[in-house]
């Protein structure tokens, strides 16, 4: 139960609907447990009278006994029908209350997982798959819930219960108690080895899943690719072998849990043995009634669903631990990133400084920065040129504040970015991602993500810069056009314009273009060049790229190699150098036509 703890500040949230559902479950057996007494009660009376029936020798008065014993079965059936009636009700209300708060706790906790989700830093994500995200956030959320709801129910309803059917037996004969007790310690036992096993058993199988859910989420992403290769077949066996070693496992586990139903049929059947044979004796020998074996048959049979279900608020228990393991695995993940304690939110004019800063990434040991320093005035234009793997997209993920430096510092218009609000710093920076992601939604929407207060027009003006209104314009739907999972819909280079008009219409003073328009032909790059001349004057933009912007003059260009400056100046100087700059520059012009 150590490991549900973490489950307190729900049900204390919750905690009305909570003790309602106590006190009408309460209530509900109040009214199952008086029916065995209503039923000895008329056993022995009507008993008593038979025998009287019996000795009148006929006539007027045995007509009269005959129709005195018809109503009291009669009356005494109505009274339990009104007693089943009742329970029923009670019953309901208790559904009512436990079961929806089960809901109300299963949204709070997967809300709680999302929101603490949005703030784990890109490293979190990085070493986490999105299979495993999911599989936390649904499954074992779902397995939390069968905790909270039917396992708390049935768990109250069992304590309720035994113990009033206790109580009403101890009151009528304390030593045949005894006799239908005494099976019960052997199955505590039996039910504690179980639970261990189940325990163990359950967190295999959830991280089994979180697999199988990892392969199949990466299959259908990269379905395209998985076609293009041919390897549906290499995929398919791939998720087999996953599924099947979760099938073993469930098996396995199903196997262990079918253990405790033949468990509690043993049980209940040596309770009712004791019962008959000992009851049987003591009512020959005068010590009970026929009215007594009765009622005590009836406690057993009330008892018996909660003992059955005993195996099932087991195993939900062990399972919803193993599952609320590992929820709270994540929960307690600090974010790398966040607020200080006194954040800032200056004036952002666009000053953006690097000042000797070195970085590695911990999930691969790779160094992307070192020694690297940089200083841009607002509204000054920057160009990051390098190969692959040199470091210039790390450079827009520090400014971003994805990660921090393990060395040096930072600095937007003089203030470190670990004093200020993240939040603050993020909307005073416009960033095109390198992977040009978009959402299943339309045009419209995905332009309009970052400024849901933008106006129709403004979209249709980012979207004009960004050279897409003639494309736009030729879909049926036009700026409606649900563009499928991840742009799926559009082509490379038209996602690529669509995040870029997203930028735009942010209107940040700092503009972060990292390799917008890597998969856009020459004459179009040339014509949004053209088109953000004017837009971007007085904006400060760094640009990453493997390739050069022709079309603009820029205040600073830097060539990167191997986390470090190998080349930084303006066009002339850097062409009169004749190093990497000047060779790529004559390469790409020479291959540029005309």
């Amino acid at each position: 139960m150590k490991r549900l703890s973490s489950l307190n500040k729900y049900f204390w949230r919750h905690k009305w609907r909570l003790f309602s559902g106590i006190l009408f479950v309460t209530i509900a057996n109040l009214f199952a447990v008086i029916p065995p007494t209503v039923i000895r009660t008329v056993i022995d009376a009507v008993g008593e009278e038979i025998d009287v029936y019996h000795l009148i020798g006929g006539g007027k008065t045995q007509e009269l006994f005959r129709n005195e014993i018809f109503g009291q079965v009669f009356w005494y059936g109505m009274l339990l029908l009104l007693l089943a009636f009742l329970r029923g009700i009670f019953m309901f209300l208790m559904r009512q209350t436990i079961i929806v708060m089960s809901r109300h706790i299963e949204y709070g906790q997967k809300e709680e997982i999302y929101n603490h989700y949005q703030q784990l830093d890109a490293q979190f994500f990085k070493s986490h798959a999105t299979g495993d995200l999911m599989n936390r956030l649904s499954e074992d959320v779902s397995r939390v819930r069968m905790y909270t709801g039917p396992a708390i129910m049935y768990a109250v309803n069992l304590v309720v219960l035994t113990v009033m059917c206790v109580w009403g037996m101890l009151r009528v004969n304390p030593l045949l108690t005894l006799c239908v007790l005494i099976p019960m310690p052997i199955l505590g036992i039996s039910i504690y080895y179980v639970n261990r096993l189940i325990y163990k058993k359950s967190e295999k199988i959830q991280s089994q899943l979180s697999d199988l859910t990892t392969t199949a989420q990466e299959a259908f992403s990269g379905i395209r690719v998985i076609k293009s290769f041919v390897q549906e077949k290499n995929i398919m066996r791939f998720f087999d072998a996953h599924s099947e070693a979760y099938k073993h496992s469930t098996i396995n586990l199903a196997m262990t849990e079918a253990i405790y139903f033949p468990a509690m049929n043993l049980f209940v059947g040596l309770s009712m043995l004791s019962t008959i044979l000992v009851g049987g004796y003591f009512t020959i020998i005068g010590k009970a009634t026929a009215g007594n074996i009765a009622e005590f048959v009836i406690y057993i049979n009330l008892m018996m669903f909660p003992m059955f279900i005993i195996g099932m608020i087991a195993s939900t228990t062990q399972r919803a631990a193993a599952s609320q393991s590992r929820i709270d695995e994540f929960l307690k993940t600090e974010p790398a990133i966040k607020d200080p304690e006194h954040a800032l939110n200056p004036i952002v004019l666009g000053d953006v400084a690097f000042d000797k800063v070195s970085f590695t990434y911990q999930h691969t040991g790779i160094q992307a920065l070192r020694e690297f320093s940089l200083k841009l005035r607002a509204g000054e234009k920057l160009i990051i040129l390098g190969e692959t793997g040199s470091g210039k997209s790390t450079v827009g993920q520090l400014l971003l504040r994805m990660y921090d430096p393990q060395s040096g510092s930072v600095r937007l218009d003089g203030v470190d970015l670990r004093e200020m609000d993240l939040n603050h710093l993020r909307r005073n920076i416009s960033y095109t991602p390198q992977d040009a992601l978009l959402f299943s939604d339309t045009i419209f929407n995905n332009i309009r993500f970052g400024r849901d207060d933008a106006s129709e027009q403004e979209v249709y003006e980012v979207a004009r810069m960004a050279h897409l209104e003639n494309e736009i314009s030729s879909f049926a739907d036009g700026y409606q056009t649900v563009i499928g999972e991840r742009g799926v819909m559009l082509s490379g280079g038209q996602k690529q314009r669509i995040v870029l008009a997203r930028a735009l219409l942010k209107n940040s003073p700092v503009l972060l273009l990292d390799e917008c328009l890597s998969a856009v032909d020459t004459q179009t790059e040339q014509i949004i060049l053209s088109n953000l001349k004017k837009y971007l004057e007085d904006k400060t933009v760094l640009v990453i790229t493997h390739r050069i912007f022709t079309g603009w003059n820029f205040d600073q260009i830097i060539v990167m190699r191997d986390g470090q400056i190998a080349e930084q100046g303006v066009h002339d100087e850097l062409m009169q150098l004749n190093g990497r700059y000047a060779k790529l520059f004559r390469h790409q012009t020479e291959a540029t036509p005309a």
